[in-house]
């Protein structure tokens, strides 16, 4: 589902300059892993979608052409490869918090290191699943 907006872009304003704002409902599921994520490593939402924002800019600027999405085996190859990346992290966080020794199992390191392994869990199966 997609709704449009009409929205004065800040500091731009003028009678003929307006910039149109596009919403994409999201599924609830993935929107809370997400959200998820974004909690359990400190970063707001806002940041993160700024640092992909920025991320992509910079691709942009250096004259390479962003990735090609425009077919759903690309999609899907795509999304594949982020749940194998995220699948790598998630390894090596388990390898973290299996090392941390015995007194140290009921820290916050220790914590957050099993609730990171348990959202980069959820994240891939949400993403291998759709």
């Amino acid at each position: 589902m997609m709704t449009e907006h009409t929205a004065i872009q800040p500091g731009l304003y003028n009678s003929t300059q307006r910039c149109r704002q596009v919403k994409f409902s999201v599924d609830s599921e993935i929107a809370s892993a997400f959200k998820k994520a974004c909690a359990d490593s400190n970063v707001s939402m806002a940041s993160a979608i700024s640092r992909f924002m920025a991320d992509f800019s910079n691709l942009a600027a250096a004259g390479d052409s962003p990735p090609e999405y425009a077919t759903r085996k690309q999609r899907r190859a795509a999304i594949r490869s982020i749940a194998g990346q995220l699948e790598k992290i998630k390894l090596c966080e388990e390898s973290y918090r299996d090392r941390i020794p015995e007194n140290l199992q009921n820290s916050v390191f220790y914590d957050n290191a099993d609730v990171l392994v348990s959202s980069l869990d959820e994240a891939i199966d949400s993403l291998i699943t759709v």
